[in-house]
């Protein structure tokens, strides 16, 4: 069982102190770059500034997040260490059933594992364009798991009323980090019943009843795909992902584009226009949409295929050097249609790694 660490090692005064110093030799490092160099999760940066710009938020985070419409049109962040996806919307066609969430709308559209969520903070900060109001929240192992900024010209009464609404009692409290779990080791090969595995995959009618079969059969996802056949998936070049984005924007192919933290998954769904490579990184870049892709980080990439009611499904996935998901994406396809076959055909054109 992982330790339970508590923020007492240093003062949040302390804390903040190193900080201030830090950004003065480096005004441009993010958050998330500075927490790391400082030795501290970015839950334990954010915190080290309550009462100065920053409030601690407490839940039900279930009803914070059914409250989110009353923001109005925002920007939704959700990142992993290799992918940051931005989209601009409202929040809406929200349901909450136990430990999770769903947002449906189009433009911003979420799968939210509540029980991910640790702590929540409102952040106001001066940036180059004025003051910008966000809300951030953490997993219990202090690392980012979702944020929502207001655009600078926002009517702020309705983000102080939600923030008044779900203020913590306590702003000083320390704050606990509980350091998330080593990932579970793969079963051998051996291990892995494939014949009954790759029957179940075939039965398959439903693409969300992917994890369910993992599960059964105790196999990583990478494991699976490797074993499963080449009918049903294969690896590809590393490149792929962005040669898909690049096809697809040159295209106007409506394409999905999903990316998860450790408490949401964040969904892009439609025509991507403007791809760019800045330096490390390979963005979308536009006007609703944000893609930040780190791709020299992608150690593996694979096209797999999922039976369905309406036929096969094609995804393109792309992972870590420790097989952990950067990001996935799929053709647009509306409920109970069968896959683009534009999308089918791009995936199938991409090139193939041989076995």
């Amino acid at each position: 069982m992982a330790d339970t660490s508590i923020l007492e090692k240093e003062s949040p005064s302390d804390l903040q102190t190193r900080w201030q110093a830090l950004k003065g030799t480096e005004p441009g490092l993010r958050a998330k770059e500075a927490a790391a160099r400082l030795g501290v999760t970015e839950a334990e940066l954010v915190a080290c500034r309550c009462g100065e710009g920053v409030r601690r938020l407490s839940g039900p985070w279930g009803d914070l997040l059914q409250d989110l419409p009353s923001l109005g049109e925002v920007m939704a962040l959700t990142r992993n260490e290799h992918v940051v996806h931005e989209k601009h919307g409202t929040y809406g066609n929200i349901s909450v059933a136990r430990s999770m969430g769903l947002v449906l709308n189009r433009e911003i559209d979420l799968r939210v594992l509540l029980s991910n969520w640790g702590s929540g903070f409102a952040v106001v900060e001066e940036v180059a364009s004025g003051l910008r109001h966000s809300l951030q929240f953490f997993g219990t192992d202090g690392a980012a798991i979702h944020k929502i900024y207001l655009p600078k010209d926002a009517d702020t009464g309705a983000y102080e009323a939600l923030v008044q609404r779900y203020l913590h009692d306590e702003q000083a409290a320390p704050l606990a980090i509980t350091p998330r779990p080593a990932a579970r080791a793969e079963k051998p090969d051996s291990d892995i019943r494939v014949a009954e595995m790759r029957d179940a995959w075939l039965a398959l009618e439903d693409v969300h009843d992917f994890m369910i079969l993992l599960r059964k059969y105790k196999v990583g996802r990478v494991q699976a795909m490797r074993l499963v056949g080449e009918d049903l998936a294969w690896r590809v070049d590393t490149g792929s992902f962005v040669r898909a984005l690049e096809e697809a924007a040159a295209t106007s192919l409506s394409i999905m584009v999903f990316v998860a933290s450790p408490g949401v998954i964040q969904v892009h769904t439609g025509p991507i226009e403007t791809v760019r490579r800045v330096s490390e990184w390979f963005n979308v870049l536009d006007p609703r949409f944000n893609l930040h892709l780190r791709d020299a980080d992608i150690a593996s990439a694979w096209v797999v295929r999922k039976p369905t009611k309406n036929g096969i499904v094609t995804s393109m996935e792309i992972f870590n050097e420790d097989n952990q998901q950067i990001a996935l994406m799929f053709g647009e396809r509306g409920e109970n249609k069968s896959e683009n076959p534009v999308w089918r055909a791009l995936a199938e054109s991409l090139d193939r790694v041989p076995s």
